[in-house]
This record gives structure tokens, C-alpha cells and sequence, in this order.
């Protein structure tokens, strides 16, 4: 049975850190290309960053989180992790970690979308 889950939202104050983890099993976990997404209400999902299968060496960020974001695969736990610095009060939004088979080129490109997503998880950032 495929899983998805992402853990570690929450709410902070803006400036503060979160990071979220996102861990899979009953797929070959390591091929797939690791994405977190966001959704705000109403509006459609936004990629804000990936990471590739086969070795976790392409990442790629969304302008509005580069810089503050880093993606990372956490091996030993089969997890990829998105850690979150100087949040801010537009990064409250609803959080989610896709996996597809494509590379993030395609993701970015919105000609691929994951194939598995996790259930999300909230993030608030008051100020």
C-alpha cells in the first residue's frame, strides 16, 4: 500500500522556523522526485520545491521561498525534509508533498504532477 505523510506543521509567529518532513513507503521511494506544494483556500496547488529521484541531486525552489526554504532527503528515515526559516505571514497556507515518477523539470513545467500526494499539513504564521 502506497503512503504519503507530511508532519511538523504548525503555527509560529513570523521570523521563527518550522520544518516539515515528508516520508513515503510502498513505492520505490528513492526513483521518485520528492515535491512540497502549497495551497492557499480556494486557489490551486503551487509547487514551491523538489527534489529529483535516482541520487536527490537537482533541488529547485520557487522565487518566493528561495533563499528562506531548503530541501533535503533524510536517508535513514525516508523522508525529505523542507525546512522553513524567516517565515512569514504569506507562507500560512496548507502544505503538501507529492511524488512522481517525472523529474522536477516536468513538475516545474506543470507537464507532470505527482502521482501520490500526502494528505497536507497546515502552517500558520501570525505577526
Amino acid at each position: 500500500e502506497v503512503e504519503l505523510v507530511e508532519s511538523g506543521g504548525g503555527l509560529v509567529e513570523a521570523g521563527q522556523s518550522l520544518r516539515l518532513s515528508c516520508s513515503g513507503s510502498g513505492f520505490p521511494w528513492d526513483d521518485y522526485a520528492i515535491a512540497w506544494y502549497r495551497q492557499y483556500p480556494g486557489q490551486k496547488r503551487q509547487i514551491i520545491s523538489c527534489i529529483s529521484g535516482f541520487g536527490r541531486s537537482e533541488k529547485k525552489y520557487a522565487a518566493s521561498v528561495k533563499g528562506r526554504f531548503t530541501i533535503s532527503s533524510d536517508y535513514d528515515k525516508n523522508a525529505v525534509n523542507l525546512q522553513m526559516d524567516r517565515l512569514k505571514t504569506e507562507d500560512t497556507a496548507t502544505y503538501y508533498c507529492g511524488a512522481t515518477e517525472y523529474t522536477c523539470v516536468g513538475l516545474w513545467a506543470s507537464v507532470a504532477y505527482p502521482k501520490y500526494w500526502g494528505r497536507g499539513t497546515p502552517v500558520t504564521v501570525s505577526s
